[in-house]
């Protein structure tokens, strides 16, 4: 973890997992849809990144719900991987279509099935409850908990590394 703080500085694109880093828990409704909560300061962040500093971003999800991809539509997103039965490929699909190099790119998972992605990519996070051996290859891990500030945690570091986060007039 070195030179995590150095590595921001390089970063145009953030990509995300969503179950386990947008969200804590995941509610089973009678009819058998998966309700997630995801935390606000998470998706100020995401927005604000996207939306006013100019950033890429991304989701890679095994997961599969319409009001996942619609909130990340309603937050500025157009990359949206939904039911990913391959993260690496899609995650080379993302790369490709905005011509990226891995040490521009930062992503965060918690667990095994974002392993390969986060092999890839050229920083590598982690939420402060992600499994062990996702812990082991991340250069920086958030002392907040998936779907509890994670996401913003680091974002917030990328966009003040770079000058790009709020400024308020004191």
């Amino acid at each position: 973890m070195d030179n995590f703080k150095e590595r921001l500085k390089n970063i145009k694109a953030f990509v995300f997992d969503v179950d386990g880093v947008f969200s804590s828990n995941i509610f089973l409704h009678p009819n058998g849809d998966m309700l997630r909560s995801i935390n606000t300061k998470d998706s100020f962040a995401l927005y604000y990144a996207v939306n006013e500093a100019d950033f890429i971003a991304c989701i890679i999800t095994g997961g599969y719900s319409e009001a996942v991809s619609e909130r990340f539509r309603a937050i500025g997103l157009t990359d949206i991987y939904i039911k990913s039965t391959n993260k690496l490929e899609d995650f080379e699909d993302f790369m490709y279509k905005y011509d990226l190099k891995k040490e521009q790119v930062l992503y965060m998972g918690d667990d095994l099935p974002d392993y390969e992605v986060m092999k890839a990519v050229g920083v590598p996070t982690c939420p402060s409850d992600a499994a062990e051996e996702i812990k082991a290859i991340s250069v920086y891990i958030s002392d907040k908990k998936g779907g509890h500030g994670c996401v913003r945690d680091i974002i917030e570091q990328v966009l003040r590394a770079q000058g790009k986060w709020l400024k308020f007039d004191k």
